[in-house]
Formats: structure tokens, sequence, C-alpha cells
């Protein structure tokens, strides 16, 4: 499998459909806020969401009747409160009931790197003395066949399609993620398909960060460009944080009337053309 260059709308069509596993991912930084709004706009259902850390774009894509389960580690508006669809969703079932399955960081990380290596599941020191094998059926113990030590296993993550934002794609369809990054090469590399937004493709990555990631074009299904695709998060080197965004999702997701109405307006009527206009509007 090479790499190849679409449009947003056909990269999803081709890669994401009703009932698929689906993981959106990038710390902070990179987050695929584009791709996320295109899901949306094509009425994809039934999606089980993965995420490490859910925030806005989750917050839209349960608002909107996407999802109807959530696998994450910690959810909120970072900086804000509470994400209010999610919410909503797990407590009032509006638009429809979500089943959510929360681990920690570390189970969730350990678990993609598994997904990565092929592997059934993740085995790892953690969990002692926590809350959540309580609730989360899929949290297991065992014993260590060496040492006799008990440890902690989770299923591995294996979506049926990961996708993520990065700085740059070469022609070859090599991309580049360069600044903070979560685990977006390890979701890729444990998908059976991926989508990459990049700020740009270019001929050569020139000079490269010390922290650099690279993912292969034989790693990578589709790449789109979408300047400004992980707007209202930053890209670095491209455009800052738009603060001002987070806080003011706040009103619009605590209310239905709100959130429907900001969805049909900036979702169902865009595209990825805005998010190049926020791009400039925020430039670094």
């Amino acid at each position: 499998m090479v790499a190849r260059f679409m449009t947003l709308k056909d990269a999803v069509a081709s890669c994401i459909k009703d009932g698929d596993t689906i993981a959106m991912e990038g710390f902070t930084h990179l987050i695929p806020h584009a791709a996320g709004h295109e899901v949306i706009r094509q009425g994809i259902k039934d999606l089980t969401l993965i995420r490490m850390t859910p925030d806005v774009i989750y917050d839209q894509l349960i608002g909107a009747g996407c999802a109807k389960k959530l696998v994450f580690s910690w959810g909120g508006n970072p900086g804000v409160g509470s994400l209010h669809r999610l919410r909503e969703a797990v407590q009032e079932h509006w638009p429809h009931k979500l089943e959510i399955e929360e681990h920690s960081h570390a189970a969730m990380a350990n678990a993609y790197d598994a997904g990565a290596a092929g592997l059934p599941c993740a085995v790892f020191k953690g969990y002692r003395g926590a809350e959540l094998p309580r609730v989360n059926k899929n949290i297991k113990f065992i014993e260590c066949p060496f040492t006799g030590e008990s440890l902690a296993a989770v299923p591995s993550i294996r979506p049926d399609a990961t996708v993520v934002h990065a700085q740059k794609a070469n022609k070859k369809g090599d991309v580049l993620f360069e600044g903070i990054v979560g685990v977006q090469k390890e979701a890729v590399l444990a998908a059976k398909k991926s989508i990459i937004t990049v700020e740009e493709i270019v001929d050569d990555f020139g000079d490269i960060s010390p922290n650099a990631v690279m993912l292969p074009n034989w790693a990578v299904t589709a790449i789109v460009e979408v300047p400004g695709g992980a707007h209202p998060s930053y890209a670095q080197g491209y455009y800052k944080r738009d603060n001002a965004f987070y806080k003011a999702w706040d009103p619009i997701a605590r209310d239905r009337e709100a959130f429907t109405a900001w969805i049909e307006e900036h979702v169902m009527n865009g595209g990825p053309e805005d998010f190049a206009a926020k791009r400039e509007a925020n430039k670094a």
C-alpha cells in the first residue's frame, strides 16, 4: 500500500463507513478538526470513537449523532470545562445513547503500541488499587509467566481507520510531524486504513527538528492537503491555538438549539476551504 493523494470528501468516503471503529488523535496539537467535520457532513453513523483526550471535535461528532461508543482516557474542553454534548449523550441519551469505555492514558498508549505491533492485547504495570477495573470489563489482570507478578492487560487498539493531522507530506507520500506529538504514529500503524490531513505538500522536508516523527508512505492510505485543518487547535510553525474558540464553544455546546444551528452553519454549509481562512487569522 502506498499513500494516495485525495480530496477530503473522497478520503473520508473511501476509508470510513457506518459502524466503523475510528481513532482521531493529536495531543493538544494537530487535532484533525477538518476531517471530523467531513465525517459529520457525510452523515456517517454508529461509529466507535477512540481518542485519548476527546475534546471539541468529538463533542461535535457525538452531538451530530455520529457515535454509538466512546473509548477514551480523559474528556473535556481544555482549559474551559465539560463537553456538554458528550455529557448529554451519556446522561440524557441525546441525540441517542452513548456507551463509554474509560481507561488511563497509560493503558491507551500501550494499547495503541500493541495494535501497531499486531498483538492481541497490551500488558503493563498499572491499575493497581484503581477503581476503573470495577466498571470496565476490558481491564484484566494476568500473572507474568516469568516472575509471577500481577500485570494489567487491555485489548489492543486496532481501528478500522485512523485520522490525524500533520504539518507536511512530500510528493512520495511520506508524512512529517513536528512539535508536541501524542500517539499519532502508533494509531496510524495500528489501523487498517488511515487519513492524514496536512498543512502542505512539499518536494522535500528540508531541515527537520530532532523530535520530528516520520510516517513512511507505505503506512498511509490517503493524504489530503487541508491548510488550517487542525483549527482551533494549533499546528506548530503554521498557526497558534485559537483560545477564543474554545471559550466560545462552551455556551454553544450547552444548548441543543445553539449547537444544532452551529453545526448547520459551520459544518454542513462549510468545507475545507473555511479552515484555510482560519489559519490566516491565527498565524503563529
